[in-house]
């Protein structure tokens, strides 16, 4: 029941977490494109790569639950990507879809792979 609560909690906090840097970074960057869920989903995925190679090196798989599948699960948001995507193809603009769609998820799953590489070190040899 703690550790649920205790997910629940950090989910929470991610979410309250990606609205902050979702408003900063659109701020910003002032920009029609939605560059705040790029970098939301982005950061999210090298952290939770970076996460699992900690697990993998032996850091106790309560954090994976806590802060990956709580925190960083609240904080990431592939729906409202793919919601944005659909928006872009409704607009016709078509480069700006093919770059938010496939090619955050492309840059996504690099940095989720550079993240796994980086907390595992050698344990992933």
């Amino acid at each position: 029941m703690i550790l649920a609560l205790a997910v629940a909690v950090a989910g929470g906090l991610g979410a309250a977490t990606r609205l902050v840097v979702d408003g900063a970074v659109r701020e910003r960057l002032r920009t029609a494109a939605p560059s705040g869920t790029h970098a939301v989903n982005l950061t999210g995925s090298l952290l939770l790569g970076l996460l699992t190679g900690l697990v993998l090196r032996g850091w106790p798989g309560v954090w994976a639950l806590v802060l990956g599948t709580g925190f960083l699960g609240g904080y990431t948001t592939y729906g409202t990507a793919a919601v944005e995507t659909a928006r872009l193809l409704a607009e016709r603009r078509w480069w700006a879809a093919m770059v938010h769609g496939p090619g955050m998820l492309v840059a996504a799953v690099l940095l989720a792979a550079l993240g796994l590489v980086l907390g595992a070190g050698p344990a992933l040899g």
